[in-house]
Parts: structure tokens; C-alpha cells; sequence
């Protein structure tokens, strides 16, 4: 009875702690959406955690301050071709390290890994030349072409390839499939988990990327979501009202495309080795 007790003691302290954590990170969301709703002569003088009026014009404010419309839709464009860039050849890449034999299948693989090592930054000038040198330079093929290929997504397709049973391929060999048609047809129509894996992820990378939008686009027109947020952010730092209701609308389409793909992005971290 007494190690029921302490047991069930030992679970309610564990959930105490876990709540408090979970407040303090949500915290600074909380201040951020309080400051979006309160108008801006009572942001100092009434420096409430939770606002006693909802002062909804500062989304419309925020909105009308910056061409956002043209923003967003920068963003979209490009983060539609990175991913789905992203997913069809990380997929093709995953299935051929995973299921095609062929000399230094495994060290051709482990060097894509070590790629990942290498810091963005000493990347960053040769890939700006190169770009420079193509003519691609604030244009939409400069912000999708040079990310069209991931290797976190290439390590996620081929784990789970290898979860895949061979004999499901050596079936659909017997009945005249060829290589790329078992792959279309048979192992990619299986592959929803991981493919919604590899697409979020794709997605936060692509809509959250703030450096590599910056160098190759220079005119307000090819500003992405987030570049745009960052001049707006110079341009009206004094309004936090604003800012703060951009910033929310900026972050929306990240939480909810995670709460679309949340069932599959957990099966597919499941299957892929990543989880504990």
C-alpha cells in the first residue's frame, strides 16, 4: 500500500513539474499574443499578462503597414518547390541507398551524412557565386533549385525503406513490374508517414529560412514571408503591437500544418528510427 502511495505521489509531482515547464515555455507565445491584441496606448501602461480589451485592428494595422499579400505568397512559392522537390528526390535517393546494391552504396551514403557537418556558413559564398554566375539572382528558381535536395529527408526515406519486406518487391517483380513501377505503385502508396515526415519538416526549414532568402533576392517583390517581417521590423520596430500581430501571422500556417500532419508525422518518426 505504502509503494502504491509513494507511486502515485511520485506521478502527481511529475506532472506538477511538467506543467510548470510547459507554462514557462508557452510564456513568451502568451506575451506575444497579448501584445498583438492590446491596442498600442495601453502596451506600457497596462503591462497585463492577459489584455482586458481585444484590439483586433492591429492584425489589419500589421497587414496594411507591409505588402504581406506579397510576402506570403513569395513564401509559398517557394516553400511548394522546396518541398516538393525535397520529397520526390529523397525518396527516389532513399529507396536506391536502401534497396538498390551497388559499390560504395554505404560509403556513398555515410559521405552524405558528413555533409550534414559541414556548417551552412562555409557554404554559403560559393553557393552565392554560383547563383550569381547562372543569372538566377533574385529569382524564384535562386530560392528553390539550391535546397531541392535534403539529406535529413534522404536518411528518412531510406530507414524506412529498409522497414519495408523485400518480399513485397520480389512479388510485384514476378508479376512484370519494373523497378520504377514497384516504387510508384507499390512501396511510395506505403510511404504516407514518412512522406508526411520529410513534407513538414520541408515545410518549417523552407517557411522558417531567413538567411538564404535574404542574400539571393534584393528587390521588395522577391521578399519572402520572414524577410519581409525583419524589414518590417525596422521599419515599424517602435509599433510591438504590430510587429506582434505579424508575427502571429507568420507563425499560423507552421502550427497548423503541424496539427494536419501531427498522426503522421509521429507514425513516420516512429518507423524511421527516431523515436526512443
Amino acid at each position: 500500500m505504502r509503494y502504491i502511495k509513494r507511486k502515485f505521489l511520485i506521478k502527481i509531482l511529475r506532472h506538477v513539474l511538467l506543467s510548470i515547464g510547459a507554462f514557462f515555455s508557452a510564456l513568451p507565445f502568451l506575451w506575444l499574443i497579448t501584445t498583438a491584441l492590446k491596442p498600442p496606448k495601453t502596451l506600457y501602461s497596462k503591462p497585463l499578462l492577459i489584455p482586458v480589451h481585444f484590439y483586433i485592428k492591429n492584425f489589419a494595422d500589421a497587414l496594411n503597414a507591409a505588402p504581406f499579400g506579397r510576402y506570403t505568397l513569395n513564401s509559398v512559392i517557394m516553400t511548394t518547390g522546396i518541398v516538393l522537390c525535397q520529397t520526390f528526390f529523397s525518396a527516389l535517393a532513399g529507396y536506391a541507398f536502401a534497396k538498390l546494391k551497388f559499390r560504395f552504396r554505404n560509403t556513398l551514403f555515410y559521405i552524405f551524412l558528413g555533409s550534414m557537418m559541414i556548417p551552412f556558413p562555409i557554404t554559403l559564398i560559393p553557393n552565392f557565386l554560383t547563383i550569381n554566375f547562372l543569372g538566377w539572382y533574385d529569382t524564384y528558381t535562386a530560392l528553390i533549385v539550391p535546397r531541392a535536395v535534403s539529406v535529413f529527408a534522404i536518411f528518412l526515406f531510406r530507414q524506412f525503406f529498409l522497414s519495408v519486406p523485400s518480399e513485397i518487391e520480389e512479388a510485384s517483380r514476378i508479376d512484370g513490374c519494373s523497378r520504377f513501377r514497384t516504387f510508384f505503385q507499390i512501396v511510395l502508396p506505403i510511404s504516407k508517414p514518412v512522406i508526411a515526415t520529410s513534407a513538414l519538416f520541408s515545410f518549417l526549414f523552407a517557411w522558417n529560412d531567413f538567411l538564404w532568402p535574404l542574400i539571393v533576392t534584393d528587390s521588395p517583390e522577391m521578399r519572402t514571408i520572414q524577410v519581409g517581417l525583419a524589414f518590417f521590423q525596422g521599419r515599424y520596430g517602435i509599433q510591438w503591437t504590430l510587429l506582434a500581430a505579424a508575427t502571429i501571422l507568420v507563425i499560423l500556417p507552421t502550427i497548423v500544418a503541424f496539427l494536419i500532419a501531427q498522426k503522421n508525422f509521429i507514425e513516420g518518426l516512429s518507423t524511421t528510427g527516431l523515436k526512443e
